[in-house]
């Protein structure tokens, strides 16, 4: 472990945390985090790297369809991407 990850926050990359869901339905990052955490990026993009992280990138693609921000093609093809890239990362966890 290097000095920086030992510096880390405890809510590094958990995802309920850096990124919940809210009462209407959307996910936004508390602004404890948004104003106050130097490593603010680093943790939103390690939290969405997870399992759980591909799932809302999975619920933000349905929500373009829904509003017609994206055909269906094009919802297919990144759900396909998403999939993928989360089998990658789990056989190299392997």
């Amino acid at each position: 472990m290097t000095m920086e990850e030992d510096n880390l926050p405890p809510c590094f990359g958990e995802l309920e945390k850096v990124f919940p869901l809210q009462t209407n339905g959307l996910r936004q990052t508390p602004e404890s985090c948004f104003y106050h955490c130097p490593v603010k990026t680093r943790c939103l993009k390690q939290a969405m790297a997870t399992k759980h992280g591909a799932r809302v990138e999975e619920e933000l693609i349905d929500r373009s369809e829904q509003a017609g921000i994206m055909n269906f093609f094009e919802r297919w093809s990144r759900k396909k991407q998403v999939h993928r890239r989360i089998h990658a990362k789990a056989k190299k966890e392997d």
